[in-house]
C-alpha cells in the first residue's frame, strides 16, 4: 500500500504542477532497480528541474526518503530515485529520443525463443 501511496503523490504533484503525458510504468519483473517508473515531460530544463524539486518536497514531507537526484541544473532530463519509484522529468526532445516507455515496455522473451530452441 505504501508503493500506491507514493505513486499518488507523485502523480498528484506531477498533475498539479503542469507535468504533461505523465506515464506510470509497472516494471516488476522487468528489473531488479525498481518496482515503478514514473515518466512526465517538462516544458523546459527549467521546469523539469523545479517538477523534480516539487516532488522530492512533497515526498519527504510524506515521509519517503529518496535515493538520490540525478541531472539537476540545466539538464533536460531529471531523475528522481525513490526506490520502489523512479521519476524521469524530461523534456519533450529528451523525452522523444530516450523512448523509455518503448524501452520498458518490450514483453520478457523466453530464453529458449531467444536461442532458437
Amino acid at each position: 500500500m505504501q508503493i500506491k501511496e507514493l505513486l499518488k503523490i507523485i502523480e498528484n504533484v506531477l498533475d498539479e504542477r503542469k507535468g504533461q503525458n505523465i506515464a506510470i510504468l509497472d516494471v516488476i519483473g522487468k528489473t531488479s532497480i525498481t518496482d515503478y517508473m514514473i515518466i512526465v515531460t517538462a516544458t523546459s530544463e527549467r521546469h523539469a528541474n523545479a517538477l523534480a524539486e516539487y516532488v522530492l518536497v512533497q515526498v519527504k514531507e510524506n515521509g519517503f526518503s529518496p535515493l538520490g537526484v540525478e541531472g539537476q541544473k540545466g539538464s533536460d532530463w531529471v531523475l528522481l530515485d525513490l526506490g520502489d519509484v523512479i521519476l524521469h522529468v524530461m523534456t519533450a526532445q529528451a523525452r522523444d529520443f530516450y523512448q523509455l516507455e518503448k524501452l520498458w515496455s518490450v514483453e520478457r522473451t523466453d530464453e529458449s525463443e531467444v536461442l532458437g530452441e
